[in-house]
Parts: C-alpha cells; sequence; structure tokens
C-alpha cells in the first residue's frame, strides 16, 4: 500500500443531515433525514497523522486524533480500496446533538465516509451501494446511514449481498419536530432493554403499522397517529426514559404522532400540519419537568453532499 501522488493538495467539503430512525414501528428499518446539518472540511497534509479540530457540539469531549469517529470512518473507506490514507487536517462543525437519537454516529460516520469519496473522486469509484456497506459496517445497521447518505424517507434491508436501501419522497403535509432533553442516552443501553423475542400479536401489529406508516408519510398524513403505534421497542426502552415516555403519552392523548426519535431520549412529533407543531410545543413547554429544546425541521431531500474544494 502506497500513497497515491494525486491526493496531495486535495480538500473537501461534506455536509450530513440528522436523522431519526425506527418512527415508531419501523424498528432498525425506517428513517428520516431532517435539515440539521453536521459540516466538515478535510485537507490532505504533507506531514503523516490525523489532526481533528472540532467546533460546536463535542467540542472539549470528542476525541481530536485518530480515533475520532469520522477520521476512523475515512479510514475504513481507503482501507477497504487498498489506498493507503494520506495525513489529514479535518474541521468539524457540529451541531447535531450527541447521544440524543437525532444520528450522531451514523453523521460522524457518513462524514468520513463522503469525505474519502470526494478525496478520492477519480481515483476510485464509491458509488451509492458501496456508500451504504461501508457505513453499515461501521455502524451495524443501516436505517441511520441510509437517510443520512440518501435523505428523504428511507427504507433499508440486509441481504447476504449486502445492505440495501429505498429512498421515499414524504408528502409536503409532513411536519416534523424534534423535543431534544439536556441530557444523553446510551444506544448501547436503550438495545440491552429489548428482549430476544417479542409475542406473534405484537409482531404482526408492528407489521400492519410499519405498512401504514409509509402510506401515512408519502399519501395521507392524517393516518400518522395510528400508523406510529409501537409494540416491539417503545415500551421496553421507557423505564430508562421516564421523562420522554411521560411526554409521547402526553402528546399522544392530545392526538399528536409522538414517538420515541431513534434510541432516545429525544422525541419526535409527526406533525401533519405545522400548526400541530405549535399545539405540540406548547403541550411540552407546559408539561416537562426538565429542560426540552424545540426543533422545528424541515424533511431533508438531499442527504449527504461532498464538494472538492482544493486541487
Amino acid at each position: 500500500m502506497s500513497l497515491n501522488p494525486a491526493l496531495a493538495g486535495r480538500s473537501v467539503t461534506v455536509q450530513v443531515p440528522a436523522t431519526s430512525a425506527n418512527l415508531g414501528p419501523g424498528f432498525d428499518t425506517l428513517g428520516l433525514a431532517l435539515a440539521l446539518y453536521d459540516q466538515l472540511e478535510v485537507s490532505v497534509r504533507d506531514e503523516p497523522g490525523v489532526f481533528v479540530e472540532v467546533h460546536g457540539v463535542g467540542e472539549g469531549e470528542v476525541p481530536t486524533d485518530e480515533s475520532n469517529l469520522v477520521a476512523q470512518a475515512i479510514a475504513h473507506t481507503f482501507a477497504d480500496y487498498n489506498i493507503e490514507m494520506p495525513g489529514l487536517t479535518l474541521v468539524a462543525h457540529n451541531v447535531i446533538p450527541h447521544g440524543r437519537g437525532m444520528g450522531s454516529s451514523g453523521a460522524a460516520i457518513v462524514s468520513g465516509i463522503m469525505a474519502a469519496k470526494g478525496l478520492l473522486e477519480g481515483i476510485v469509484q464509491i458509488d451509492a451501494e458501496d456508500l451504504l456497506r461501508l457505513a453499515t459496517e461501521m455502524e451495524g445497521h443501516p436505517d441511520n446511514v441510509a437517510p443520512a447518505l440518501f435523505g428523504g424517507l428511507t427504507i433499508a434491508w440486509t441481504t447476504p449481498e449486502g445492505p440495501r436501501h429505498k429512498k421515499l419522497m414524504v408528502h409536503r403535509g409532513v411536519s416534523p419536530l424534534v423535543f431534544v432533553p439536556e441530557h444523553a442516552m446510551s444506544t448501547a443501553l436503550a438495545r440491552s432493554l429489548q428482549p430476544e423475542s417479542v409475542p406473534h400479536e405484537d409482531a404482526v401489529f408492528n407489521l400492519s403499522r410499519s405498512a401504514l406508516l409509509i402510506a401515512a408519510l408519502i399519501q395521507s398524513p392524517e393516518l400518522l397517529l395510528a400508523a406510529t403505534e409501537d409494540k416491539l421497542h417503545q415500551s421496553y426502552r421507557a423505564a430508562a426514559m421516564p421523562e420522554t415516555n411521560r411526554l409521547i403519552t402526553l402528546l399522544r392523548e392530545n392526538g399528536l404522532a409522538a414517538v420515541v426519535s431513534g434510541a432516545g431520549p429525544s422525541l419526535l412529533v409527526l406533525a401533519s400540519d405545522p400548526g400541530q407543531r405549535l399545539v405540540a410545543a406548547e403541550l411540552v413547554a407546559a408539561a416537562s419537568e426538565t429542560p426540552w429544546q424545540a426543533l422545528m425541521l424541515a424533511v431533508d431531500f438531499t442527504g449527504a453532499t461532498v464538494t472538492r474544494t482544493g486541487a
């Protein structure tokens, strides 16, 4: 493995959206890209090693060397194509909250893989299938990385040949609202609360709701409340995030399609019109015991982008 001279002086800028996975019944399958973006600048430098500068979320907390998750994703991609990674300078501008169920780790992985794709432009061709494979290898499951890569609403599944996805456009009436608490939640802890098996009737329940949710999101937003019912994961995790669970129950009792965002503890409201979001924000402001930030976001339809900025 030797350093490719074509890499000298190259630099790229990457933008990756936040995501919300599961969306209620679509456990480990459905994901939605949201218009809240981490940005990354990567430059090849003459000296070996990786130098990382972090601004915003994670500043002073996340690693600033080769162990940084973004740097690991770049290295993983270079290694996959058997190309030596050059010395790099990374400047990360982060706004996606960490440990809140908004896909921050998936966004970091996708940022690194997209940066590698841009740096390797003209040297190797990395297509959409490869991007999803590389990201899933690092993340472990494709439900967050698929919408981060491709935008919109994604259905992700795995095959013997690797992960696959289908991107769908969301009805213009769907208005996402994410409530973000001050406290974080470990995805590993959330997953550990899942049972190994579930009752047959619960599995059938979620199959029907997942199918209905696709119809609600792309065609019939008035069905979102019924379509976001879940019996596979949220109830098992409720004890680990009691206020999230209490607020979701309150919102749903008031006719609002509220679910846990990803592994939590943030909660996602899939409003059927912008006015519903204001109602939801007022309910949470009046009923919450701790501070929650209300993010009224659009659906991102573009996904991750990379732009060559040098050489």
